[in-house]
């Protein structure tokens, strides 16, 4: 079976990727590079996409900075320490998830991929809209009424395995299967030679994660 993968170069999706290569998916991996603060993420996907061995990745360049709006595109300081704090965060990159699953749909309309996997998750994340289960129902019945793929097979298939699961789960899973999460980045705010905030939403639920896992943290932290 042929299977689409969102692959951002973070803990969930090489989670998510080494799940489907486990279930002797056939992965092509799609990367996007939406003009977030910095490359680094980029780089974590070419790493993880070539250690668990895809059909191919293919990098597709979208800059929504042209939008803005969001600390991760836009001159706006992302939060600190402020994991917990009410409300949608001023990281939600608008529409990202909307956008990111169009693409990742005319990838598998094209290839004729069966699936389309993603890490998405509603348990440890950071409040954003398009994370949950009733948006990936919604998006489901976009392909089902509105791709070739999705009017004549009612393909792809959106599969979110680790939609319910907390950080620690998702974790204890990935061991498991044998990511070396060193590969992964999750940082939002990275040090300009690539070392982790350690105070973003992002840094504080993977560290987090690792804690409640009883896995040592790999993740190489800036120190200030």
């Amino acid at each position: 079976m042929k299977a689409v993968i969102l692959l951002s170069g973070g803990l969930d999706s090489a989670t998510v990727l080494a799940m489907a290569r486990s279930e002797d998916r056939a992965c092509h991996a799609l990367s996007i590079v939406y003009g977030q603060r910095h490359e680094i993420e980029l780089a974590a996907a070419k790493r993880v996409a070539a250690a668990m061995g895809v059909e191919e990745h293919v990098v597709h360049h979208l800059d929504l900075r042209v939008f803005g709006a969001s600390a991760l595109t836009a001159d706006i300081d992302v939060p600190k320490d402020s994991v917990d704090a009410p409300g949608i965060p001023i990281t939600y990159v608008p529409a990202r998830n909307t956008i990111f699953l169009s693409l990742a749909l005319g990838f598998a309309d094209a290839r004729g991929a069966q699936e389309i996997w993603l890490g998405v998750n509603a348990v440890d994340f950071s409040g954003y809209p398009d994370c949950r289960p009733e948006f990936l129902d919604a998006f489901q019945q976009v392909i089902i009424k509105g791709t070739r793929s999705g009017v004549e097979h009612g393909e792809p298939r959106l599969v979110a395995p680790l939609i319910a699961l907390s950080k620690a789960d998702i974790i204890r899973k990935g061991i498991a299967l044998g990511v070396d999460y060193s590969m992964t980045h999750s940082c939002y705010d990275p040090s300009a030679d690539g070392l982790a905030c350690g105070h973003c939403d992002s840094c504080i639920l993977r560290r987090r994660g690792f804690e409640e896992a009883g896995v040592p943290d790999p993740t190489h932290y800036a120190h200030h």
